[in-house]
């Protein structure tokens, strides 16, 4: 294929690589015409590479492409579907679901493919989503019932201690006006997230990876190393800094807390990693470029029984935690349209921490 050839088959295809799914438009032989850039990402070859090549070969078993593209050339169905699987350089075979679409006049075939593990991926995603907006919404209406009560409690406590004359009774109000002091504390806590402006600047993120660092360094001088692993390339982007800094923050300082027992022996790590990753999808939106920003701890890992739901709120593996800080974490990053993961194990904590690049 000669290089105008090729250019011109780009440009023709060009709409396919906005495409999460993995499409590659055969030749009628069974050759790769074009390959979106998601299907170059899954393979790890380039475009160039796959190109005039036979597609066949990248299934483990080639047999069930090439009946099914047997059958799409006689026009019986149209679309065959099977489930295969394609090899990956360097890395284990991916899942997918495969359809296979005859052309009407070109006589080029279309196939296009899903991998199983990340449909399930972007399902539990979406699932995840709308678990947290729904009970961030119950939170945040729960909340404002509590708090007018809570005043006309702690006002009351206070009137009536003007009245008391006994000292040992002050003590009982006394109690009424601290407990409601902390249940108010809560309550703003759980409204923070409402309140806050979105205040858009550039952003270097680097810059707000050292702003955490160095507050958590002052929180804990000794027995806590923390790692720059940077990708200095990676550009300012539009976004508000201060919910970043305080999304990173609560994500590390929950990283901390869980290496309380590492940090009283010395040996307490965490790293900081940040990347650029091509073709991401985030909630269903497939974008070209996106951050991804990795706190790495050495701790004991997230409790099974909580691990799905560590980022809903009030949900804490730690005594005497409130469940909100990484409840707030999420709820900053998905206003810059990304959002956090975690992958967790005994020995290795990882949470990251997706945002979309321009």
């Amino acid at each position: 294929m000669t290089s105008d050839t090729a250019s011109h088959t780009a440009s023709r295809f060009q709409a396919l690589d906005l495409l999460s799914l993995l499409v590659a438009v055969l030749q009628s032989d069974g050759a790769v015409q074009f390959a979106n850039a998601a299907l170059e990402n899954v393979l790890g070859l380039s475009r160039r590479t796959l190109e005039g090549v036979g597609f066949a070969q990248f299934f483990t078993d080639p047999a069930l492409l090439h009946t099914a593209l047997q059958g799409a050339r006689s026009r019986d169905f149209a679309a065959l579907r099977f489930e295969g699987s394609l090899k990956r350089l360097h890395q284990d075979p991916v899942l997918v679901h495969v359809s296979v679409t005859a052309a009407e006049l070109s006589g080029q075939m279309l196939v296009e493919m899903w991998p199983l593990e990340q449909q399930a991926r972007q399902d539990r995603e979406e699932r995840l989503r709308e678990q947290a907006q729904a009970h961030k919404e119950l939170i945040r209406n729960l909340a404002h019932e509590i708090k007018n009560p809570l005043g006309g409690i702690r006002g009351a406590a206070q009137l009536l201690e003007m009245d008391l004359q006994s000292p040992d009774l002050v003590e009982y109000t006394q109690v009424i006006i601290h407990e409601a002091d902390r249940l108010q504390s809560l309550v703003d806590r759980l409204l923070a997230p409402h309140r806050h402006p979105h205040l858009v600047g550039d952003v270097n993120i680097h810059e707000v990876c050292e702003r955490v660092r160095s507050l958590i360094l002052v929180e804990y001088p000794q027995g806590l190393s923390i790692a720059q692993d940077y990708d200095i390339s990676i550009p300012e982007f539009r976004g508000d800094r201060a919910q970043l800094i305080q999304a990173l923050l609560n994500v590390v300082q929950n990283a901390a807390q869980a290496l309380a027992p590492r940090i009283a022996q010395g040996d307490a790590r965490i790293t900081l990693r940040t990347r650029v990753a091509r073709q991401v999808t985030v909630g269903r939106e497939r974008y070209k470029l996106a951050l991804e920003l990795h706190v790495i701890d050495n701790g004991p890992g997230v409790p099974d029984a909580i691990r799905e739901r560590i980022f809903y709120p009030l949900v804490s593996g730690r005594d005497g935690g409130s469940g909100l800080g990484l409840t707030l974490a999420q709820t900053f990053v998905q206003r810059h349209h990304g959002m956090i993961e975690c992958d967790s194990v005994p020995g290795r904590t990882d949470f990251r921490i997706l945002i979309p690049l321009p």
